[in-house]
């Protein structure tokens, strides 16, 4: 069973930029449309978690849904999934440790963790046990955070750190329990 965190971040670790925008994310060219260990990760996990601000950004591309496995959308206040969205996602209340109970006995083992509070409040619970951070050469100089206060330290181990496109830097961490 795991955990795990895949997202890209500017070098002073913001995931969006003042206005909550991802423009900043088409920085660097890609013209052979490379995969960067997304199509892999979504191979990997059986279910992805993540928060309302994160479904709306994925709502608002102009793109198809981009998920072929279960969406469980963690939010306090949507009462309905969105239109058009009934057959790709789930809404979930309630305490992390027993959503990720509840996947795991409904045979989700590998979650993928999206969104930057969803991902502060898994940490804060000791719940991640990876973190595949791919850090883009730009300074946004504000925006959100991609990491927040913890209660404790929590120590990683870097098993892999590579260069990617030939200017991202894409490190995976795994959680020393």
């Amino acid at each position: 069973m795991a955990n795990i965190v895949f997202i890209a971040t500017s070098l002073d670790g913001f995931i969006a930029d003042k206005q909550g925008k991802l423009d900043w994310l088409a920085t660097v060219p890609n013209p052979d449309n490379i995969d960067t260990g997304f199509f892999a990760l979504l191979e990997r996990v059986d279910a992805i978690v993540m928060g309302r601000n994160t479904l709306d950004a994925v709502m608002s591309f102009d793109c198809e849904w981009p998920y072929t496995k279960p969406v469980f959308v963690l939010s306090n206040t949507m009462t309905a999934v969105p239109q058009g969205y009934q057959d790709k996602v789930i809404l979930f209340k309630g305490e992390l440790k027993n959503l990720v109970a509840e996947l795991n006995n409904q045979g989700f083992k590998e979650l993928y963790i999206d969104g930057g509070v969803t991902i502060q409040n898994f940490l804060n619970e000791d719940l991640i046990d990876e973190m595949v951070i791919t850090r883009f050469p730009i300074l946004l100089g504000g925006g959100a955070p991609l990491f927040g206060s913890l209660p404790h330290t929590l120590h990683f181990t870097v098993i892999k750190s590579e260069i990617l496109l030939g200017t991202l830097v894409q490190t995976t961490y795994v959680r020393e329990k």
